[in-house]
């Protein structure tokens, strides 16, 4: 049977930046769902985000998403402009990309593409690989490059050794912007350190309003013990902040306002 593996949820985030998370919840089944420790802890991780990808859904029902729809106050920050699903020709993806247009609160860009995924992990590379013809696929179809790849790509350790990963397609063609580092740990047992899920951002604009990208240490932010983040999830959502506006110019220093003010004073008839 085919469930519904991958979601996106447009949810009330914080008001400062426009936070996008992507997480993978790990087998999320309607009795995961029902366990009120879990749905408690599920929800203020996916309340801090504007848009969350939620991977690994497996209710066919869907009422497990509808748990937490329940517990959760709707956006009105962003809404779908379109969405498709990835035509995987040569199947090379053991789950085709769900690809969606957002409306985005910012004059300098006014939207935003989502490419999520979720890799297997016999595959990792191919994948990955073939992920940059999606990204082709979509700049087609919708004339955009300011887009936003993301999920579980298992792109470290076994999965995929550094040496691999920095002869990626999407590593050695340029505009590619990893924002979760290499170095970084995704994942919530303390006897790994992978950088499995990642962020990945393209487009000018785009890379021009991140404000900040990080792994999101939700056991040690709940006050959680290993075993009773494990409930929840074995990896951490990871998440990138966007500004609303590009940053604007640098404050002048003493000299450069000194330097402008000789300028300007002959213009305005100051000075002999």
């Amino acid at each position: 049977m085919h469930y519904p593996a991958m979601l996106l949820l447009l949810l009330p985030g914080g008001a400062e930046a426009f936070r996008i998370c992507a997480f993978n919840g790990q087998r999320l089944t309607l009795s995961k769902a029902a366990r009120e420790h879990v749905m408690d802890t599920f929800v203020r991780i996916l309340a801090r985000c504007d848009i969350m990808v939620l991977q690994e859904v497996v209710d066919a029902s869907g009422s497990a998403i509808s748990l937490l729809l329940r517990e959760l106050n709707r956006s009105h920050k962003t809404q779908v402009l379109d969405s498709y699903v990835y035509e995987d020709t040569d199947d090379l993806f053991a789950r085709e990309p769900f690809v969606a247009q957002f409306t985005f609160p910012s004059k300098v860009l006014p939207s935003l593409v989502l490419v999520p995924l979720h890799t297997t992990p016999k595959a990792v590379e191919e994948e990955l690989n073939a992920l940059y013809d999606v990204f082709l696929d979509v700049s087609q179809r919708w004339q955009s490059q300011d887009m936003i790849l993301l999920g579980d790509f298992n792109a470290d350790c076994a999965s995929l050794p550094k040496k691999r990963l920095g002869e990626l397609v999407l590593r050695t063609q340029a505009g590619f912007q990893w924002v979760i580092g290499d170095e970084e740990d995704t994942t919530v047992r303390a006897s790994t350190r992978c950088a499995y899920d990642r962020v990945v951002l393209h487009g000018g604009r785009c890379q021009r309003l991140l404000r900040s990208a990080a792994a999101f240490n939700f056991p040690r932010s709940f006050g959680l013990t290993e075993e009773e983040a494990l409930n929840i999830s074995d990896h951490y959502p990871v998440e990138v902040e966007l500004n609303r506006a590009a940053p604007g110019l640098p404050p002048l220093g003493l000299a450069a306002l000194l330097l402008l003010l000789l300028l300007l004073l002959p213009r305005l008839g100051l000075v002999a």
